[in-house]
């Protein structure tokens, strides 16, 4: 028989493991660092220019960044800092190496939602928020999963529960309770509203205090922040129906929404949701939060059937978020009932060779249509390294394998982040402006 004393015993085994892999992947203080990026990279991959014109311009210009040279004087090594400095300084043709940026409006918000585990959630959350940063984006990542991968794929790992997606959920009970506290007599009756109390153990730990930025840390990317998770948060769901009974009138799916209302409009350019493999408390608020909802899936007809059922049991949770609450509850910037600007289906794991996944892929594109991405995320060697070693395709150095093998992989991330990027740009365009 075992117990929970057993659990925690084969933990702080599993805990030891993790630090080995830490310290094999990482640097030798157990931080996570950027490596620098060829001149062949920035040329190609990241500007998509001739490599013969980058070093042109760089002989041209001695005020922009040269990168480190390799002994052999054959490769320029850039950081991504000097890299955004290149995109700022440097045209082609006049034309900007900027990206695209509708004026005027605020960060665009994408959730990467499915309750399937294993369907690639996390994957794709870190790969298209370092394709956007390489594309010269600013980024805030959203792990909203207590399970933290995306977390420890940024290399964050002493996380306080306190500083996560919970407590942003904590903060706004508080702030919501005290203001409807605060509110003044009923305009239409005259009679007061009831008092709102809560508990010493929330009031007492002093999340109301803490401002909109104590909940983001900065990461081994340089223009990539993040909401952290960790395996404590993951009582959310428990305290959340007990915070809803404290207080039935909090409208707690928009908890995320008014603390991301709080931010300043130009902080960040795209704002990134990694979700739960559940429908509860965090799920909820992220889809709510959302302009933009990402579902991925992998090949298999399981996989097709989860995702059948996720997004039929999300439609009966946002109906009845529209049907049991109305404009009288506060929902921040966003409106009931919930809509997105753009829905998405990708197709993980995809192997273009295997006859399956082939079928497959074009079910979901009978049923779902032009909702279905075109370029789905393939299953190759580096996908699978990436996993092994908590980085992305885009992290990875192509010496440490065959560049055939890292250059294919890296441009299937590519296709889909094009198309991942093109789907955000034309929901930002139907966003409202923000003055």
């Amino acid at each position: 028989m075992f117990t929970h004393e057993d659990l925690a015993n084969l933990q702080a085994q599993s805990l030891k493991m993790q630090h080995h892999i830490r310290r094999q992947t990482f640097s030798p203080e157990h931080e996570k660092t950027l490596r620098r990026f060829s001149s062949w990279e920035v040329s190609e991959l990241i500007f998509r220019i001739n490599q013969s014109t980058f070093r042109g311009r760089l002989a041209q210009d001695p005020d922009l960044p040269g990168g480190e040279v390799e002994e052999d004087g054959r490769q320029r090594w850039f950081s991504l800092t000097e890299i955004n400095e290149l995109r700022r300084k440097m045209k082609i043709n006049r034309h900007s190496l900027m990206p695209k940026r509708p004026a005027g409006k605020r960060a665009i918000r994408v959730a990467i939602s499915n309750f399937k585990g294993g369907a690639g959630k996390s994957t794709v959350a870190l790969h298209m928020a370092h394709a956007a940063a390489l594309d010269g984006y600013r980024v805030l990542l959203v792990d909203f999963d207590p399970q933290a991968t995306l977390t420890h794929s940024m290399g964050l790992h002493s996380v306080s529960e306190e500083l996560t997606v919970w407590g942003i959920i904590a903060r706004d009970l508080v702030r919501e309770t005290d203001r409807m506290n605060a509110a003044p007599r009923a305009a239409e009756s005259g009679t007061a509203l009831p008092q709102r109390r809560l508990p010493a153990s929330i009031r007492d730990q002093g999340l109301g205090d803490l401002r909109n930025t104590d909940f983001i840390k900065t990461t081994a990317w340089p223009t990539i922040d993040i909401v952290p998770s960790c395996a404590n948060a993951a009582f959310v769901e428990f305290a959340s129906a007990q915070y809803r009974h404290l207080n039935p009138d909090w409208s707690f799916f928009a908890a995320v929404s008014r603390w991301l209302d709080g931010l300043q409009n130009d902080a960040y350019d795209m704002i990134i949701f990694d979700c739960p493999p559940a429908i509860g408390y965090q799920s909820m608020n992220a889809v709510f939060a959302a302009d933009v909802l990402y579902i991925p899936s992998g090949p298999g007809y399981w996989e097709y059937d989860s995702t059948t059922s996720f997004i039929g049991q999300l439609a009966e949770a946002l109906g009845d978020l529209a049907a049991g609450f109305d404009d009288s509850f506060p929902t921040g910037k966003m409106k009931l009932p919930k809509t997105f600007l753009e829905l998405r289906f990708l197709m993980t794991r995809y192997e273009p060779g295997n006859d399956l996944h082939r079928a497959m892929f074009e079910a979901f594109k009978k049923v779902f249509g032009d909702r279905v991405a075109n370029e789905p995320i393939e299953m190759t060697r580096a996908v699978e390294q990436s996993g092994r070693f908590l980085s992305s395709v885009y992290e990875i150095d192509y010496r440490s394998m065959t560049r055939e093998t890292w250059r294919r992989a890296r441009a299937s991330f590519d296709r889909a982040w094009i198309e991942f990027r093109d789907t955000a740009l034309s929901a930002w365009d139907k966003l409202e402006d923000e003055q």
